[in-house]
Order: C-alpha cells, then sequence, then structure tokens
C-alpha cells in the first residue's frame, strides 16, 4: 500500500448515497485523480490517501485508495476554504471570512476549545455559534469513526449511518456488541456483523454472536416461508452454520423463550421454535377466524329470496350461474368466514361479481381488496367495483414516533364494512392476514378467495392451503371448468398440468404453445424474436412491452431474468439521444423503460393521476413504466399500473428493477396477454408442476414455452412441494376439535 497526500481542486464524480468519489487531487509534485469511498467529498480538505495506483482502461492512470485520514487546514486561506465549504452549516463565505479574518490560524482551535468567542464577530449569537462548535465537533467525530471503521471493511457510508444512530458512542457501542447493528442500522445484516465482531476478536461461542445467529437462521427460515422450525433440525442447522455446539444453541433458545424473544412449543409431537412475532401472528390468526366465523351475521335472505336474488342478476348481466355456482354464492353468504377455491376458467370472477351485486342489493357495506396493485386493478376492471390492495384497505403508515410501519386499521379502529372480500389470497402471508382479520369485527362476513395450486405467500405461512385443509372453515372448491373456458387450451392444459398430465401444444388455431429447440443461445434468440416480430405481427392490437410478458424461474443464469432484461431492453427500448438514462450499479435505466419495485417502501409517495389523490407506499411486485429522469437533479419518476406517479430519488434505484423479464414468483396476482417462458435446465427446487401450472395461469390470450419439451414433461412430473412448516391449519383443527 502507498501513502499520497493531496488536496481535493475537483469532484468529478460523486454517489451521495455510498460515498464513492472521483476526485481530482493535487500535491507539490503531481496532479492525479482519485478514486475511492469518501463521506462529504470537497474541495479543499487535505488528506492522506492509502492505496495503490491502477491503470483505467477508459480514464488512465488513477490512484485507487482503501483508506484515508484528514489534515485539517493549518493556513489561513486553508482554514477559510474550509469554513467556506458547506460542510459546517450556517457558515457562508461571507461569515467564514469574517471569522478567520478576526482568529486567524487559530480558528479552528477557537471553534473546538472556546466557542463562544465567535460571538465577537458581528451576526452570530449564542445558539450559531454552539451550533457551528457542535458541526464541527460533529465532523471531526465522524472523520475518526470513518478511519476507525476502514480497517473493518465498512464503507463511509454505513459509517455515517451509524453515526446517525449512536454519535459519539459510535466505537465504544461498537466494540462492545457488534451484532445490535443488525438492529439498529438498516443494510447490515448478521454476516456483516460477524466479520466485524471476528476482527474485534469476540469469541465464537460470545452470548452475544449466538443470540444474533439465532435470530438471524430464524428469520432465514422465516424468508423461506416457515413460520416455525423443528428445534432439533435448527439447533443442528445454526450450531454447523455458527460453529457452535448443538448444545450452545439450545440453551440460548431455552433463555431466549424465557425472555420472551422465541417461543417453543410441541405442535404435532415434535419440539418447535417460532420467531415471537410469527407466533404472534399466527395464534392470532386462528383465534380470529374462530371468532368471525361463530358470530352471529346480519340477515341477507331467505332460500328462496336467494333464488330469486340471484336470477334477477343473472337476468341483469345476462350470465346463467352454474348449480355449483350458485351453491358457492349461497353458502359463503350464510357463513361469517367462508373459502371459494379452484383453478382457472371454474368461475371464480363470476361468483365474486354476483356476491357484489347482492350486497349492493340488499345494502350491505362490502370492500374487495387483493394483495397486489396489478390484482386490485384487475378485479376492478372484471367487476366494476373499485377494489384496493389489502395494505392500503387497512390504511398503513409510517410511525415516525415508533420508526416503524403500521395498520391504520385494527382491533381498536376497525374497518367499517359489513363484509370483506379478499382475492388472490394465495399471496397473502400470515403476517397480512394477521393485520387483516385483527381489524375485522365479529359480524363481519370474510369471503376469500383463490387458487390454492398456485404458488404459495412469498412471505411466511401458507395460510389458504392451510385455511382449506384444516377443515374447520367452510371451503367450496370449484371443479367445473366452463364451456367458453374449455375452447381455451391455457385452461385445458393449466388443469391437465395441475393433475399430472401433459400438456397439449401447437394445437392448430388455439394459444398454447411450444417452440422447441435444446440450445440456450437459440431459445434466447427465439424469446428475442418474439417479442420484436412473430408476436406483435400475429397480435397487431397489443403493445409489445406492455402486454408481451417474459417469465422464467430463476433470476441467475443465461436465462434468468438479470440477462433476459438486458437483452430485452437493448431491443424493446434502446438508447436513443432523445432517452435520457441512469446507470445504478450494473442496470441502466432509460425513459421508457419497464420497471418493478422489488421491496415494499410504505414511505414512498405517490399521487394518482385520475383524481390527484396523494398517499404513501409502493410495493413488492407493482410495475410500472419510466415516464422521465432528471440527470441534473436526480430523480426518476415512473407512473404504475394502478395510476400512480411516483418520484425516485437516484439513491433509491435499488429499490426497482427492469420488469421486461420477470420470475415466476413475481407474477403472482397478475395477469397478461401474453406470457413467454424458456423451458430448460433449472434447479429442481424450481423446475416443479405447480411453479409451471402459475406461470401458465398468468396469460389471458397466448402461453409459448420456449425450449425443451422433455424438460416441460420434467416440471410436470416434478411435484415436489417443499414442506413448509406452518402451524395454522393444526391450530385450526385443535380449535374445531375443541368445539365439537
Amino acid at each position: 500500500m502507498e501513502r499520497v497526500r493531496g488536496t481535493i481542486i475537483e469532484l468529478i464524480y460523486y454517489n451521495e448515497e455510498n460515498c464513492y468519489a472521483v476526485i481530482g487531487v493535487e500535491n507539490p509534485e503531481m496532479d492525479f485523480v482519485a478514486v475511492g469511498y469518501l463521506p462529504n467529498a470537497e474541495k479543499g480538505r487535505t488528506f492522506v490517501f492509502e492505496g495503490v495506483w491502477k491503470n483505467h482502461a477508459t480514464y488512465g492512470e488513477q490512484f485507487a485508495f482503501s483508506a484515508f485520514t484528514e489534515e485539517m487546514p493549518s493556513t489561513v486561506e486553508g482554514i477559510e476554504a474550509f469554513l467556506s465549504s458547506g460542510l459546517l452549516k450556517g457558515i457562508g463565505k461571507k461569515t467564514a471570512a469574517l471569522i478567520v479574518k478576526r482568529f486567524g490560524e487559530d480558528t479552528l482551535k477557537v471553534i473546538e476549545e472556546t466557542p463562544m468567542r465567535l460571538m465577537e464577530i458581528s451576526g452570530i449569537g449564542e445558539a450559531k455559534a454552539t451550533s457551528v462548535a457542535e458541526a464541527y465537533k460533529a465532523h471531526r467525530e465522524f472523520a475518526q469513526i470513518t478511519v476507525y471503521f476502514q480497517q473493518y471493511g465498512i464503507s463511509p457510508g454505513y459509517a455515517m449511518k451509524l453515526y446517525k444512530v449512536y454519535g459519539s458512542d459510535t466505537i465504544r457501542a461498537v466494540e462492545e456488541n457488534p451484532y445490535q447493528l443488525v438492529d439498529d442500522i438498516f443494510g447490515i445484516g448478521f454476516k456483516k456483523a460477524d466479520a466485524i465482531a471476528e476482527k474485534l476478536g469476540i469469541a465464537k461461542d460470545s452470548e452475544f454472536r449466538i443470540r444474533s445467529g439465532i435470530e438471524y437462521a430464524l428469520w432465514a427460515y422465516g424468508g423461506e416461508g416457515h413460520t416455525f422450525v423443528p428445534q432439533k433440525l435448527f439447533c443442528e442447522k445454526t450450531a454447523e452454520f455458527l460453529d457452535v455446539s448443538a448444545n450452545d444453541i439450545y440453551e440460548m433458545t431455552v433463555q431466549m423463550a424465557f425472555e420472551g424473544d422465541v417461543h417453543l412449543e410441541t405442535l404435532e409431537g415434535r419440539s418447535v421454535i417460532y420467531p415471537i412475532a410469527l407466533w404472534k401472528a399466527e395464534q392470532n390468526v386462528c383465534a380470529k377466524l374462530m371468532e368471525l366465523n361463530g358470530a352471529p351475521l346480519a340477515h341477507i335472505a331467505t332460500e328462496e329470496e336467494m333464488d330469486r336474488l340471484i336470477r334477477s342478476i343473472e337476468s341483469e348481466t345476462g350470465l346463467e350461474l352454474s348449480g355449483e355456482q350458485r351453491f358457492a354464492v349461497s353458502s359463503s353468504l350464510q357463513n361469517g368466514v367462508s373459502v371459494i377455491t379452484g383453478g382457472p376458467g371454474t368461475g371464480k370472477t363470476t361468483i365474486l361479481n354476483t356476491i357484489m351485486r347482492i350486497f349492493k342489493r340488499v345494502g350491505i357495506n362490502a370492500a374487495i381488496a387483493a394483495p397486489t396493485g396489478r390484482a386490485a386493478k384487475r378485479i376492478s376492471e372484471t367487476s366494476g367495483y373499485p377494489a384496493s390492495t389489502i395494505h392500503r384497505l387497512l390504511e398503513y403508515y409510517y410511525s415516525e414516533g415508533e420508526d416503524s410501519m403500521r395498520f391504520g386499521k385494527t382491533a381498536e379502529d376497525p374497518l367499517d364494512y359489513e363484509a370483506v372480500i379478499i382475492d388472490e389470497a394465495s399471496m397473502v402471508d400470515i403476517l397480512l392476514m394477521n393485520g387483516l382479520v385483527s381489524a375485522i369485527r365479529p359480524g363481519t362476513r370474510l369471503i376469500i378467495v383463490g387458487d390454492a395450486d398456485q404458488l404459495p405467500s412469498v412471505g411466511a405461512g401458507n395460510v389458504l392451503r392451510d385455511i382449506i385443509d384444516s377443515e374447520a372453515i367452510y371451503a367450496v372448491k370449484l371443479t367445473e371448468i366452463f364451456r367458453q373456458a374449455r375452447e381455451s387450451m391455457i385452461v385445458v392444459n393449466a388443469h391437465r398440468i395441475n393433475s399430472g398430465g401433459y400438456p397439449d401444444v401447437n394445437a392448430k388455431g388455439k394459444d398454447f404453445f411450444l417452440l422447441r429447440t435444446e440450445n440456450e443461445k437459440e431459445m434466447l434468440a427465439t424469446i428475442k424474436d418474439l417479442n420484436i416480430r412473430r408476436l406483435p405481427n400475429f397480435y397487431t392490437e397489443l403493445d409489445p412491452v406492455k402486454d408481451i410478458q417474459v417469465m422464467t424461474p430463476v433470476r441467475k443464469g443465461f436465462l434468468g431474468t438479470h440477462q433476459l432484461n438486458q437483452e430485452l431492453q437493448a431491443i424493446l427500448n434502446p438508447p436513443s439521444q432523445e432517452k435520457r438514462e441512469r446507470k445504478h450499479g450494473e442496470r441502466t435505466f432509460r425513459e421508457g423503460d419497464k420497471i418493478m419495485q422489488i421491496k415494499n417502501n410504505y414511505q414512498l409517495t405517490w399521487r394518482r393521476l385520475d383524481d390527484l389523490v396523494e398517499g404513501q407506499g409502493v410495493f413488492n411486485g407493482d410495475v410500472g413504466f419510466i415516464q422521465s429522469i432528471d440527470t441534473e437533479n436526480g430523480y426518476l419518476y415512473a407512473l404504475f399500473d394502478d395510476n400512480k406517479y411516483v418520484c425516485y430519488e437516484f439513491s433509491q434505484l435499488d429499490e426497482v428493477e427492469l420488469a421486461y423479464a420477470i420470475t415466476v414468483h413475481k407474477s403472482q396476482g397478475s395477469e397478461f396477454p401474453i406470457i413467454i417462458m424458456p423451458v430448460t435446465w433449472f434447479p429442481p427446487m424450481l423446475a416443479t408442476r405447480n411453479l409451471l401450472y402459475t406461470a401458465v395461469t398468468r396469460a389471458k390470450q397466448a402461453v409459448v414455452l420456449v425450449g425443451s419439451e422433455a424438460r416441460m414433461n420434467n416440471m410436470v412430473d416434478n411435484n415436489r412441494i417443499v414442506e413448509r412448516y406452518s402451524g395454522l391449519g393444526t391450530r385450526l383443527k385443535y380449535y374445531l376439535a375443541m368445539d365439537l
């Protein structure tokens, strides 16, 4: 490592988010360009940089530094430049000149040791003098903290986050227990904290480490969909991960259970461990479902009146319900909680629309919601009734006092509806279900609609399937496929796949195609040609970007979303002088690009263009299009499917990704006119029957599979449904047995 001293004379590039800087530097011997992570990079600041000289292919020789120390200025000119740089709020160029003129080379010493002397300057009172002193102290502290954390591989960006939380106690807090960073600092996970702890010499069997490792492992299981883990399995796997004994893990789980941080119990004859939040949610969902199911309901109609209502609605809509559909409608209105489940073409939408019309006829105030904005929009389009996301229904908001998200509607302030319908319920996880049922008053009808054979929720739990399998809640399973639906090979093949049969492909005049090839490069070329030429030429009324959706089971690899998005962006929205763009990491965002929000951001402000209503919250899976990019001020503007206009700062672009290609998991709750999916070798855990079924059922007009027929058939044969550890069904069965 080489040490080079120099003063910043030019700020060539600076990323406010992570403090990455490209700077022009001068010293008595030469001028040079330095690159590295440097907080508050400003002209006039002098540093000793530690790093190596590198030759960049485009920009030539640069000094890449990995560590630095700041040298405070000692000359009058240097001190004045430092004070007027903007680092110390409240001091502009004019004030800086007055201060330096009064105190000369002792200026910084005065600010640090006797700041009240600043009041000798006209226009500086006690409050401003105090503010300047505090800002200077914070600057000095932060400089020391940044240097300290360089040895642990923590960037200045993260050092800044630490300093905002811990202030002058930052170093002490980290040395005392680096694992607290996991809870306190967004973006620092267990592995990063563990690496710091190792460098600090903290023992592997430290109580801090084992406790934090247990919490990390539990929520890792939660991220895979589990609400609990068998305790023996958990202790063995976590001990292996942490390189400690299983007994160390067991003893800590017992201690954490005693302190209320985890929950231990025996479930179906085996000892299990829960994160406390998931256990509470599961308990409450079970209790609330049984309470809602047993509560007295407002009378709607007698059997004869119901029959007349349904016949009247049939006459009004021109749709005749089957006996199965009539039964689903009437029975769902007789129960506090009911489930309607079935595959594509079985008439769930017709049933849902009929129920809503009945509610309107008899004066019942009803709400209808879905887990995603796309699903809610589709319900509104097909039913004519306004639908919302579940989060919006529950008035989700950010509580500054608690620094966390909260539902506005709760048991204390419940929803003011007499009936609530939830569609696409397979996507609802246990935490969202807990928020929902907590806000529903006893006596309110809850009707849950969904396809239990779809992929389960991304979040923890297996809510819809658990409710159905428990038999504690009334459920109607629709099996009849209607004549019009039977004409679609999408519907026919979806049911064939679900029952273990191979799809019938390439039938003349139909809508389900397999373009056979065994070569992945040919698959990619075919997918690109389908998007740019073949499908737009055949379906001339469709927009190739908005109406064609490429799906794939994986994110990485030659046919994963990362590679496909780059390839499709290049042909569907190529670079142009008329289109501004912004590079963020390895991705380039361009005006006109199709994008998807990939994490819930409950604080992001939006405005609906149709009614100018404003709100907060853009959610994982929301799809939109980039309207404009303001490169000068650092903003990207996007319009999402539910007509929400959103402004992103460039620092927030890690929350979105291109959406020309998406994973099948991300497609849940959405429908697209045409879907294209490569069929090649994918990991067996992903190349499953219900993933193929989910992908196929997302299409309305055409399914185009590109690849190997053998691989497609292998997916059908692979009925491997990874077990989800979820206790809701067991608890509901227990409640049912107690009632009997």
